[in-house]
């Protein structure tokens, strides 16, 4: 008689092969996570970027009608269509019209929750069409 024996063998991973897996997943995530936060800020600045455009065609026409930028024949003052970025949502940049002349304006893109601590800092915008920013105007304003 031959008695058969069956091998009991567990399957499954060993720690190591997890601690290794987990190596992995942390070295990729170290990696991956810093690039998808900056692009992030990137695309939350395209977004300010475009309402201070949208703002300074808002304000060439309020010129267009009024002969000036600060204030409307009845002798009201301007006022912004849009004043955050984005329109709706988490306030990333809130925009303001700073320095209103009769004959200037500069528009201003002021970073705050997540943003508040961007390398570009503040996005201005004048009536020339002349782009400042808080940190390198080049690099903020042509990516």
């Amino acid at each position: 008689m031959r008695l058969s024996m069956k091998s009991n063998r567990l399957t499954g991973f060993s720690l190591i092969e997890l601690m290794i897996a987990i190596a992995i997943i942390g070295i990729i995530a170290a990696v991956a996570l810093p690039s998808y936060q900056n692009y992030v800020r990137q695309s939350n600045r395209a977004v300010a970027k475009t309402i201070l455009h949208e703002n300074a065609q808002f304000m060439e026409q309020f010129y267009t009608e009024n002969n000036r930028y600060d204030q409307n024949l009845a002798g009201n003052a301007v006022a912004l269509p849009i004043t955050q970025s984005p329109r709706t949502g988490a306030v990333q940049y809130n925009v303001t019209l700073q320095a209103v002349g009769n004959a200037t304006f500069t528009l201003q893109a002021v970073p705050a929750g997540t943003m508040a601590g961007d390398v570009c800092g503040t996005l201005t915008l004048t009536n020339t069409g002349l782009q400042g920013a808080g940190g390198n105007v080049a690099d903020c304003w042509n990516r």
